[in-house]
């Protein structure tokens, strides 16, 4: 039967993970609109395109390599982002998941530096980890995108290297594009020492 890639709801102190639909577009065609300015290598459909975006998502989604979320903000109850589980790979057996990325992740400009961001891959890190019993979560980014680079480093996310011309590009202006991704990762041995850091940075939020 194989290893089916799903995306339960996942719920902690400041963020609820759903899955997403069509049902959160207005919530996030406001979110994406808030502040642009920390977008500029990172995909975030302007407000009149995210109809079209879940409907990408959700195509992903049907091929089982995608599932993605809509960032709920407990204290609001609206939707802030979005984030994913992406290329669920099977090494050594079709039933048992070895390894996927936590990926197309974006927040609204007001959800930034909240904690959100990091419960939130507490919450997909746990899961992956501690039900799918895989051996890494990957993580990826442009190579020139400092911020979001900085921000996978402080959820203890190790650095393995630069992927040269690896995946299509989000910039602005650079469409039909490959970038260069910067790759990190959490292993099944690191991720406890990652569980006791994420878990006291969640609580000083």
């Amino acid at each position: 039967m194989g290893f089916e890639l799903k995306a339960p709801v996942l719920t902690g102190e400041l963020v609820r993970l759903e899955p997403l639909d069509h049902r959160h577009a207005a919530e996030l065609a406001v979110a994406a609109e808030e502040d642009r300015g920390s977008y500029a290598f990172t995909w975030v459909p302007r407000a009149d395109q995210v109809g079209a975006y879940i409907d990408a998502q959700l195509a992903r989604a049907a091929t089982g390599m995608l599932a993605p979320y809509a960032q709920i903000s407990t204290a609001t109850g609206r939707a802030v982002g979005a984030t994913a589980y992406w290329e669920p790979r099977s090494w050594l057996t079709d039933d048992q998941l070895d390894a996927v990325e936590v990926g197309f992740t974006w927040l609204a400009r007001s959800a930034q530096g909240t904690g959100i961001n990091t419960e939130a891959k507490l919450l997909l890190f746990r899961h992956a980890f501690e039900e799918w019993h895989v051996s890494r979560v990957d993580l990826k980014t442009d190579a020139r995108n400092d911020r979001s680079r900085a921000a996978i480093q402080r959820v203890g996310a190790r650095f393995e290297g630069v992927l040269r011309n690896w995946s299509r590009s989000w910039a602005p202006g650079e469409e039909g594009r490959l970038r260069d991704s910067a790759i990190y990762s959490i292993t099944a041995e690191e991720w406890a020492e990652c569980r006791v850091r994420l878990e006291e940075r969640v609580s000083t939020s």
